[in-house]
Parts: C-alpha cells; sequence; structure tokens
C-alpha cells in the first residue's frame, strides 16, 4: 500500500477536522474536495461563502459538507483576539492589534483556531511563503513539552524501494533553521526519530545518520566538528536510539561503501532518516531527490510543536494538500494518543 494510502486509512480510524486558510487558491479547493470525497478527514474553510462557493461552482468543485468559516463576521473573532492577546501581551502586542492581526491575516485565525481546540491541525502555504505559516505557529502554538527546538522535515516517498523503510525516508531540517547549533542538530533528529514512528513505522526501528562531507574523521573543519559533537550530544541524551555520525551520504545509505568507510556503525548503510548540517544542505538535497529521482516530496511538516501545523509547497497540486491533510491529521491522532 502506498505511503499517502496508509496515512488516509490512519486518519479515516479518528476523524480530525483540518483548517485550511487559504481558499482563494483553486488548488485548497479541489484538494478540500479530495479530502471530503475519500473522508478522511473534515474540512474548515476560511473565507467569504459567496465567493468559495461560486468559485466552487465555477470550476466544478464540490465542497458542499466543508465548514465555511468568515472571519470577519465570525461570532469568536473577538475571543480570539482577547486570547492571542494574552499570548502575545509581553512581546507588545495590543488587544486592538491582535484583532487588527486577526482581520487580516487568515493564518493567524487559523492557528488560533487550532490553539484553542476548535480545529485539530492547520494546513497552509499553497499561495503564501513558509513564513506565512510557521511564525504564528511558532508565536501561538509553540513547541511541545520537553521540546526546545522545532523543525521541519520532508518525507521522501521513492519508487526504488531499496532505500530507508521501502522507499520512505525523513530528511530534516529541510525549511526551517538555517544553520542549526550541535545541540539544535541533536533535537532535530531526537524529534525525527519521533516523526518517523509517528508516520512511517512503528515496527522498524529509526536509523538516523547525521551527515557531513566528512565520514569518520576523513575531513576537518568547524562543521564537522558541529555535527560530531552533535552525534555525541543524541547518543548521551538518547542511547535508546541509533544515530550516528559524521558521515557521507553514500556511506548513510549504500551497504558496500558504509562496510569501507565506517564497518562499526550500526546505522550507515541503511540510514532511513537523514539529518543535514544546514538548511542550504537540507533544501538542496530534498529537491535533488525529488527532481532527479521522481520522488514525492511531502513537506515541510513541522515537528516539535504542541499541535499540528504544516506548509506546502507553493508548487503543489490538490493531491499534495490532500495528502499533507492525511499526515497532519495523523499528527493529531498520535498527540491525542500522547496526552
Amino acid at each position: 500500500m502506498e505511503f499517502i494510502d496508509r496515512m488516509k486509512n490512519k486518519a479515516r480510524s479518528s476523524i480530525k477536522t483540518i483548517v485550511l486558510p487559504e481558499s482563494e487558491d483553486i488548488r485548497i479547493l479541489q484538494g478540500a474536495e479530495l479530502v471530503l470525497k475519500e473522508k478522511f478527514a473534515n474540512i474548515i474553510l476560511l473565507g467569504d461563502e459567496v465567493e468559495i462557493k461560486k468559485q466552487a461552482k465555477d470550476n466544478n468543485i464540490n465542497v458542499d459538507s466543508a465548514i465555511i468559516i468568515n472571519t470577519l463576521e465570525s461570532d469568536k473573532l473577538s475571543y480570539y483576539a482577547e486570547k492571542l492577546y494574552e499570548l502575545r501581551k509581553d512581546k507588545g502586542m495590543t488587544l486592538e492589534s491582535a484583532t487588527e492581526i486577526l482581520k487580516t491575516s487568515k493564518a493567524y485565525y487559523a492557528t488560533m483556531m487550532v490553539k484553542m481546540g476548535d480545529a485539530d491541525g492547520m494546513v497552509s502555504g499553497a499561495c503564501h511563503p513558509t513564513a506565512d505559516t510557521l511564525k504564528p505557529a511558532l508565536q501561538i502554538i509553540k513547541s511541545a513539552p520537553g521540546v526546545d527546538t522545532v523543525s521541519a522535515f520532508f518525507i521522501m516517498v521513492s519508487k526504488d524501494k531499496e532505500f530507508g523503510k521501502d522507499g520512505i525516508m525523513i530528511f530534516s531540517d529541510c525549511g526551517m533553521n538555517s544553520n542549526p547549533t550541535d545541540v539544535q542538530l541533536s533535537d532535530i533528529a531526537i524529534s525525527s526519530c519521533e516523526s518517523f514512528r509517528e508516520l512511517v513505522s512503528e515496527e522498524e526501528k529509526p536509523k538516523v545518520a547525521m551527515l557531513s562531507y566528512s565520514t569518520k574523521g576523513s575531513a576537518h573543519s568547524d562543521m564537522i566538528d558541529k555535527v560530531v559533537n552533535a552525534t555525541k550530544i543524541t547518543n548521551e541524551k538518547r542511547p535508546d536510539l541509533l544515530v550516528d555520525g559524521e558521515m557521507q551520504l553514500d556511506a548513510a545509505i549504500i551497504p558496500e561503501i558504509a562496510k569501507l568507510k565506517c564497518p562499526n556503525s550500526k546505522v550507515a548503510g541503511g540510514a532511513n532518516i537523514l539529518i543535514f548540517p544546514d538548511l542550504d544542505a537540507g533544501n538542496i538535497g530534498y529537491k535533488l531527490v525529488q527532481r532527479f529521482a521522481h520522488a514525492e516530496a511531502y513537506g515541510p511538516l513541522c515537528q516539535g510543536l504542541d499541535k499540528p501545523v504544516n506548509d506546502l509547497s507553493r508548487g503543489c497540486s490538490a493531491e499534495d494538500i490532500a495528502g499533507v491533510v492525511a499526515i497532519t491529521s495523523v499528527q493529531a491522532i498520535s498527540k491525542n494518543q500522547n496526552k
């Protein structure tokens, strides 16, 4: 069974409500239609009901079973504004500015819906930059208890089943932390293991490769030292996890090369999670795999937040949107189970 089909089936086990703030984008309406047709989540669309229904009708899209909320006319606007003010007053926010931001930003309004439990998760970013999705999430949802570093990851699904878990791998951080410290890299590695168990496999052990341009001391620099230290921190903090580094990409995923470069590693040659040293490497890496290997790339997905909020690529399709809604629903199910 394909990865997204598994996510949809799991989402159906406990239907969650996902809010989509970008109703002005035709792909969002098309994605919502797919979700509602396949019945794996409830959908909330933010915007003017008349305009949304007209756009849907004009494009032969059925979103009749979606909940549509006009944020400007919502009876919860003042309630959310008061709560947002309480959350951000120490940062200089006034009640007036909280009200204004909720009137002008549907992403902030949607994030408040998730914060207050009126939606289980949010998916946005089809027609807005990543920052527009992540900034309100970091300000309002904030990190889960015990998590110091919120990060972003991609689930890469390759037709070649040779790598990862039947062709599925997690790449982190590919969307949020530009130059993480060794401590932050360690946090990202630990969170990625939780994401692997949550979304990829509960049976197979996560195997984390801390990537570098060096393998086990083959080169020396401050950049390499960061990865070495991150690996050491992770192994000391979570000795139950399989985390190794520093290692080059080929050593991480090719058994024959792993035997030559790091024969004693329990990770090398079979890694299913790749931790990149910085955002340059992560972003370039996932796009190379997506384009050259024709892999499906789902993300950037967020890990470490108290409630699920996920970003979309601005080049996403309706099918991509439906897939990320399914993933977000599964994250919401997992968070409820862990409470």
